[in-house]
């Protein structure tokens, strides 16, 4: 006799926790903070909402986990070894990647970058990552400034670099046609050489 009962896939904590984050990062987006709301994610994960408040809390908790998702995204980009290039432009490869810097990411950084001001655990959170984003910078810019003999306040010069992909990230996102990843990358590079000299 062949069972009709549905069949149920059993997960454990952290796949639940990494499906839920999943799911937020998928209304972020489709459509932006509007669709991070409990009823949404919980329909993408096909969970009840209970879950949500037992594995983060709240809603908020969530989205805590949702934007540590997104720079451990970052991080493992930018920590990916390329042997045929210096660390340097390894980095702004992966900056430039399609999976970095692709609208439907850019539109979640986007909705995330605007709870961060009301939001102060999401602040908390942002000043960590950022730090971590900014130091790994500062030493991939320290790494060519060395070898070359030049005097260079790298951890500026990592701020500039990081608020100029953010800006044509935003370009990028409001009319991608205008800006193209390669063109993105090569605005970047021409900036650091007025410092650095030719890379």
């Amino acid at each position: 006799m062949t069972s009709t009962a549905p069949k149920y896939s059993r997960m454990t904590s952290e796949q639940r926790s990494a499906s839920l984050v999943q799911a937020g990062l998928a209304c972020l987006a489709r459509g932006g903070i509007l669709e991070f709301t409990i009823d949404n994610i919980c329909n993408e994960a096909g969970v009840s909402r209970g879950l949500i408040t037992h594995h983060f809390k709240s809603k908020d908790g969530l989205l805590v986990a949702v934007y540590r998702a997104m720079y451990e995204r970052l991080h493992a980009g930018l920590e990916a070894p390329n042997p045929k290039k210096s660390r340097l432009l390894a980095i702004l490869d992966a900056m430039f990647a399609p999976e970095f810097f692709s609208r439907e990411e850019l539109n979640i950084w986007l909705a995330l970058w605007s709870e961060i001001v009301n939001n102060p655990a999401l602040k908390r959170e942002h000043r960590r990552q950022y730090t971590r984003y900014r130091r790994d910078l500062e030493s991939a810019l320290a790494e060519v400034a060395t070898a070359r003999g030049r005097t260079v306040d790298v951890k500026s010069l990592a701020q500039m670099l990081i608020a100029l992909v953010d800006g044509l990230g935003l370009e990028r996102c409001i009319e991608p046609k205008l800006l193209s990843p390669k063109a993105a990358k090569q605005i970047c590079v021409s900036t650091l050489e007025l410092a650095l000299g030719p890379l």
